[in-house]
């Protein structure tokens, strides 16, 4: 049978076994070692199963995601997430979306030491949501305010995509987590500025809460001192060489277990808790990458990358226009497939073909996760939107889950203005790389 038809047959039979809501580590999994053995032999796809999984868990670069995981853990557990709430709340609650606004801007600042769009959605959701209903806000603008929000945290560094992309192209982490910075930032602005339109617009969306005066407000930056410390002592050891990136993250959780311990505001059952989290989540990631790494041998034997990355090549189209297909692909898979996942699989495949058109990889790389973005929060997968779904479950009751996906689509909309943005200006993601390195 001919390579390319049987690479064909199995993602097809891969998009289907999706659709049972069966894990997706364990269906690429299962299709790769299915299609290689087909392909090869029985014994090689055994063989190809056990010594990439085993590389995949022993890999030193890749304990970096843990690491950072368990950082943002502990700052959940710990009450930093709340502290940098209250002062969001402080400062725009008193308008019309102020409390979105302050949501929005907690979650950038939580994405600073968390990494991970989920967890940013799920702090948020359990801080943010029953304040929000407390002053009557639609459940739209509330929960697509945290589902959106949380897709900040990947961008924001430390960024657990950023580092897996950093470590299947090669490419230095720190480069592109100090790409990242204004990026999130220029997303946050939008995003904003979305809350304050849809409000205009329609005025019982997000009524306006409490005033605080400003010697209230300027206290509530106190809050802060521990995100800045923690950001600052992370990032800055990666900019200067201090730090390699797994040791930025072995220090970073280790700064917010000391804060959280001078504060005497982490319980042993919250560290419990944080260790218990941080083991689920980074083995739910770690085969995650595993499942694309065998499913990647299986492709490259299909040889369906090198025919894919040579088709795209050969239409003799403007770099702009290739580009312009390979985002539509990214954005279109990230409706169907777990963000992360889809990113593990594809990057082989596209990575190339974008480095031969003379795009800079770092830049490819920021674009690629804006991209992303966009996944988690768009049906029929939309992670973030589920985990807040279940998140609003608990603490207010819950919200139905097509008003959530209602709400998102402004968000929506600020990332892709945000996406045309840094594509027609490529020097807002690579000005502070270049300066830096």
């Amino acid at each position: 049978m001919d390579p390319t038809l049987v690479g064909i047959i199995g993602i097809s039979v891969m998009v289907l076994i999706f659709f049972s809501r069966m894990p997706v580590a364990y269906v690429m999994t299962m299709i790769g070692f299915l299609g290689f053995s087909f392909m090869i032999s029985f014994k090689g796809g055994l063989n190809l199963l056990s010594r990439n999984i085993y590389e995949v868990f022993s890999s030193y670069g890749l304990t970096t995601i843990p690491l950072f995981i368990l950082m943002g853990q502990l700052a959940f557990n710990s009450g930093i997430s709340a502290r940098l709430y209250d002062t969001g709340y402080k400062f725009f609650g008193s308008t019309r979306g102020g409390l979105a606004m302050a949501t929005v801007s907690a979650c950038t600042a939580f994405g600073a030491v968390c990494g991970s769009s989920p967890a940013t959605a799920a702090t948020m959701a359990t801080v943010g949501l029953p304040e929000m209903k407390r002053y009557n806000y639609a459940d739209e603008l509330a929960t697509g305010s945290v589902a959106s929000g949380g897709g900040l945290g990947m961008i924001m560094p430390p960024s657990v995509v950023l580092i897996v992309y950093g470590i299947l192209t090669e490419e230095s982490i720190g480069k592109l987590f100090v790409a990242g910075i204004i990026p999130a930032l220029l997303v946050t602005l939008l995003f904003i500025l979305a809350i304050y339109v849809r409000c205009r617009l329609a005025p019982d969306q997000g009524p306006p809460g409490e005033k605080f005066p400003l010697k209230e407000k300027l206290q509530s930056l106190t809050g802060l001192i521990d995100t800045i410390a923690v950001f600052s002592l992370v990032i800055g050891g990666l900019f200067f060489g201090f730090f390699t990136p797994t040791e930025a993250a072995a220090v970073g959780a280790f700064g917010v277990l000391a804060v959280s311990l001078i504060r005497r505001q982490l319980t042993w059952q919250g560290f419990v808790k944080s260790l218990y989290e941080t083991l689920r989540t980074s083995c739910m990631v770690m085969l995650l990458i595993a499942g694309a790494v065998v499913f990647g041998k299986f492709l490259a034997v299909t040889r369906i990358p090198f025919n894919l990355a040579s088709g795209i090549g050969g239409f003799d189209l403007p770099p702009f226009a290739v580009l312009a297909m390979i985002i539509l692909v990214y954005f279109l898979g990230g409706c169907f497939m777990d963000a992360l996942a889809f990113v593990m699989l594809t990057i082989p495949i596209f990575f190339p073909v974008v480095t031969n058109l003379g795009y800079d990889p770092i830049w490819f790389g920021i674009i690629i996760v804006m991209v992303t973005e966009m996944g988690v929060i768009t049906p029929p997968v939309g992670i973030n939107v589920y985990v807040v779904y279940g998140v609003a479950e608990s603490v207010i009751g819950g919200v139905p889950l097509e008003s959530i996906f209602k709400g998102i689509v402004p968000f929506l909309l600020a990332v892709i203005v945000g996406l045309i943005i840094l594509i027609l200006f490529p020097q807002i993601i690579l000005l502070l790389p270049n300066l830096m390195y």
